[in-house]
């Protein structure tokens, strides 16, 4: 994987670099983000930056340099706020199909439910309990005992391939980390499944064929990049064993850790017509450079 694609996708995952995920007056249609609220908007777009920075950055050290090595509080700090923020997510992309059931399904509640300060306690509670939830996992890691040439069969440090280098039997820390990872991956995946059934037979109700098309499209791209995210951390995360297939856990890891973060503004943005008239623009425009001209 070259050097240019980590690039490259932290550039543009950053809330700061492409124009796609700024939030300004003009740009603020239904269900942006929080649909409704700027506030969650602007905490996905942090989150997603040091999801990013939490893993790319260090892989870019190491494809620039002959020393390609982390310390043991490093690799255990990188794992920390690797699990930390992936759980964040997950809570946050529960907030966001929270904020969608309101509109669609309480749209006269809404307003006073979904206010500003409620979304501001929302998203710090997301936060706080991202934070808290892989804490006891990395207590029970740090105390194993590690020996001979400690290799990390990885593209950055995780809890699975941490314990592949333990010298004694890890079968305590896979138990906890497969309840941990059900409580905070499928219980939240099962919610927002729900959620999704009731604003499907809501949005059925409507009378109109286009009030029907513009609530599924204040939906579809919430739905999918839970389908994305969701998908591939349930297929790496909820199992009661160490691992099934290292280059399978790679290949996975790489899909959650790098093209979701960058797919996400990109696909909250295709609902926004600005954005869609400046891509078409752009296109003419460099249609136009590329036709020939005839005197």
């Amino acid at each position: 994987m070259s050097d240019g694609y980590f690039f490259v996708n932290y550039r543009f995952s950053s809330p700061s670099s492409p124009p796609w995920s700024r939030c300004t007056g003009k740009l603020q249609s239904l269900a942006y983000f929080c649909n409704f609220n700027p506030w969650h908007n602007g905490v996905l777009s942090f989150l997603e930056l040091w999801y990013t920075a939490t893993t790319i950055l260090k892989m870019l050290a190491n494809l620039l340099s002959q020393n390609k090595t982390i310390s043991f509080a490093g690799c255990l700090l990188q794992t920390y706020f690797f699990q930390s923020l992936g759980a964040s997510e997950c809570y946050l992309l529960t907030a966001m199909d929270y904020d969608r059931y309101l509109a669609i399904c309480q749209p006269l509640h809404y307003p006073a439910i979904m206010s500003p300060t409620v979304c501001a306690k929302v998203a710090i509670g997301c936060w706080t309990c991202g934070f808290l939830c892989p804490i006891s996992e990395v207590i029970l890691i740090s105390q194993l005992p590690f020996c001979g040439y400690n290799k990390i069969q990885h593209i950055f440090c995780d809890f699975l391939p941490l314990l592949f280098l333990a010298c004694k039997d890890t079968s305590i820390n896979v138990l906890v980390d497969f309840f941990i990872n059900v409580f905070i991956i499928l219980i939240t995946f099962l919610f927002i499944m729900v959620s999704y059934g009731r604003i499907i037979e809501a949005v059925l109700k409507i009378q109109t064929a286009a009030g029907r098309k513009k609530a599924f499209s204040t939906c579809a791209s919430h739905l999918i990049v839970v389908l994305i995210f969701f998908g591939s951390t349930i297929f790496m995360y909820v199992w009661l064993k160490k691992s099934y297939s290292l280059t399978l856990d790679q290949t996975l890891a790489v899909v959650y850790s790098v093209p979701t973060p960058l797919a996400n503004p990109i696909i909250y943005s295709l609902r926004n017509k600005e954005f869609i008239k400046a891509i078409k623009r752009t296109i003419l425009r460099e249609g136009e450079k590329a036709s020939p001209t005839y005197h």
